[in-house]
């Protein structure tokens, strides 16, 4: 079971003084407050220290030392993908640079007009891949399917000094009634976006083994995917150096009605991305969690 409460780390605070960096000074200079904030979240967030050293130490078998090195790395990588976003959204998308990996998958995608959808995890900085999107169809539409637990104050302050995300948001609903938002926006050549990589306790989940220990994943995406007669990619848009960023989209090769091998292939393929990207697993609680550990 996940103990993720579906709320991602930051505050509002944080948040201003970040945009205010970036603004005033830039974004290498944001870059550089950005080494005490992660030494401030290296310091006192022991619960998701220990999380995130976990998947270091245990999973990628990483040395001790090299391992609590590997954890502030990761906070401090993490903050560049959001001082990232917020710097792109705010009009400096000019200043990175973009590489596509799939350019050809996702262009067939749109043209065979049917839909699509589209599956990514928590790694790398997939929100900004609607500006990946705006350069092969810039009337594409992404439907982003999630529920609403993010801090809302949060969301309501980057809305007010970013751009408007084109964006649209489809909210998990007991009723059930997001699956006809699903199928009206892919009846419409939109493209659905799930994140698997995130389950909440108590609600239906999916058992397999991630780096080699077994984990529970959210059934609903690779159920829904699994059922849509429309192509099943998955997504993962990576932050490498020098304010470049990669976007990876490979085709989900797997039979109709086969959830479990959409998961299968869909942590294959996460696998894949973290041995390239190790420091871009940003899932800060006890991912393979087990209720006697």
């Amino acid at each position: 079971m996940s103990q993720w409460d579906g709320k991602s780390k930051g505050t509002l605070l944080g948040y201003k003084i970040f945009v205010f960096c970036i603004k005033k000074l830039g974004i290498k200079a944001s870059y550089f407050v950005l080494i005490f904030v992660a030494f401030y979240y290296f310091t006192f967030l022991k619960k998701s220290n220990k999380a995130i050293f976990y998947y270091f130490h245990q999973k990628l078998g990483l040395p001790f030392l090299k391992s609590k090195r590997m954890v502030y790395m990761s906070y401090f990588t993490f903050g560049q993908t959001i001082i990232d976003k917020v710097a792109i959204s705010a009009g400096l998308r000019n200043r990175f640079t973009y590489e596509f990996d799939g350019i050809d998958i996702l262009k067939q995608l749109l043209e065979e007009k049917k839909g699509g959808v589209l599956i990514s995890a928590h790694i790398g900085n997939f929100e900004i891949a609607e500006h990946f999107f705006g350069e092969i169809d810039f009337d594409c539409q992404i439907n982003l399917v999630t529920t609403d637990r993010e801090h809302s104050v949060i969301k309501e302050y980057l809305e007010s000094v970013t751009q408007k995300s084109s964006i649209k948001f489809i909210l998990i609903k007991e009723d059930m009634s997001h699956i006809f938002e699903i199928n009206n926006a892919l009846s419409r050549n939109e493209l659905i976006c799930f994140t698997g990589d995130r389950y909440f306790e108590g609600s239906k989940c999916l058992t397999a083994p991630l780096l080699n220990e077994e984990a529970n994943f959210p059934a609903g995406p690779f159920l829904i995917a699994s059922r849509l007669k429309v192509p099943v990619v998955f997504v993962y848009v990576m932050k490498e150096a020098n304010l470049h960023y990669h976007l990876f989209a490979r085709v989900a090769n797997t039979k109709h009605r086969d959830e479990k091998a959409l998961l299968g292939a869909y942590i294959e393929s996460v696998e894949s991305m973290l041995m390239k990207y190790p420091l871009q697993w940003f899932n800060y609680f006890d991912f393979w969690y087990k209720p006697n550990k």
